[in-house]
């Protein structure tokens, strides 16, 4: 048997080099390339021109006149959607959790706006709902004899946060539902036998059940939302001024429009480690909330 034990390892070794090795080039090799650019002068226009600069990209990042606007935009974006999507979410899984006619139906309704590009997402909230002339919002508003709203020019970034938290809603909703799924009915119906009302079974027994749930939705929402892109693109183009531009947008702004690609990698390089200090701290709340 010992003679035989180096064989057996090798071959789970051999079988999981391919993975390994795709996700190195996946990961491992842009970001590599993307910490060399970022302490290099590389202007698109100006190859040439290229050198060692140290830390100079990351304080010219910075020093942006776009850059605090860009970061409170994104933690808005954010804490609102997910705020948004845990609630909303929440509230819906546990209406449609009860038996119902036609409850299949709902599901499936609930769920598809999840499989709409971000792209025709914007454009559907842009051209058929906000649109201050011909809009569905506008004519709700002159139904009522009051005056449209240009939500893209009026209110940019709380735009991008409805659109986001649309599409990222049924994503929420579909999580928590199986969650729900998996609860012990019995326990629902003891609960129910000794006179527990909706609210108490809500707060001791459903929402306990729901954390790690929770949990989950926050991450993934976290990873994805940082680089909300299409929307702002789309609809705003960071503006007016930069109330809608957020860090990914930033530097999308530096890479193409200026051309500057040892800004835009620092920038990248950034918003990593953004990313890295939110999840952190939402790990730490969300576990916290998990113990209590």
């Amino acid at each position: 048997m010992a003679m035989n034990r180096p064989t057996s390892r090798t071959l789970p070794r051999l079988l999981l080099t391919p993975a390994v090795a795709t996700l190195f080039l996946w990961m491992i090799v842009p970001l590599v390339m993307t910490i060399y650019f970022s302490v290099i002068r590389y202007n698109l226009m100006q190859p040439d021109q290229s050198g060692f600069v140290g830390l100079e990209n990351f304080e010219y990042f910075v020093t942006d006149p776009s850059f605090t606007t860009s970061v409170i935009n994104t933690i808005l974006l954010l804490g609102s959607v997910i705020l948004i999507t845990v609630i909303l979410g929440v509230a819906i899984a546990l209406l449609i959790n009860e038996p119902f006619a036609g409850r299949g139906i709902v599901r499936v309704l609930l769920i598809s706006p999840f499989f709409v590009m971000p792209t025709v997402n914007a454009l559907m909230w842009k051209n058929m709902m906000m649109n201050p002339i011909y809009g569905v919002l506008a004519q709700v508003w002159a139904f009522f004899g009051a005056a449209p709203v240009d939500w893209l020019t009026d209110h940019p970034l709380f735009s991008v946060i409805v659109m986001v938290s649309w599409q990222w809603l049924p994503f929420a909703t579909l999580i928590f539902m199986t969650a729900l799924q998996s609860m012990d009915r019995e326990q629902l119906e003891a609960a129910r036998m000794d006179g527990a009302t909706y609210g108490q079974q809500l707060r001791y027994l459903y929402i306990p059940h729901l954390g790690r749930s929770v949990a989950v939705v926050v991450m993934i929402e976290l990873i994805f939302l940082l680089s909300v892109f299409a929307e702002i693109y789309t609809t705003t183009g960071g503006g007016p001024g930069d109330a809608s531009t957020n860090v990914a947008f930033l530097i999308f702004k530096q890479a193409l429009l200026n051309f500057d690609a040892g800004v835009a990698s620092a920038g990248a390089l950034f918003a990593v480690v953004l990313a890295n200090i939110a999840a952190i701290f939402l790990i730490r709340m969300v576990g916290k909330n998990l113990d209590k």
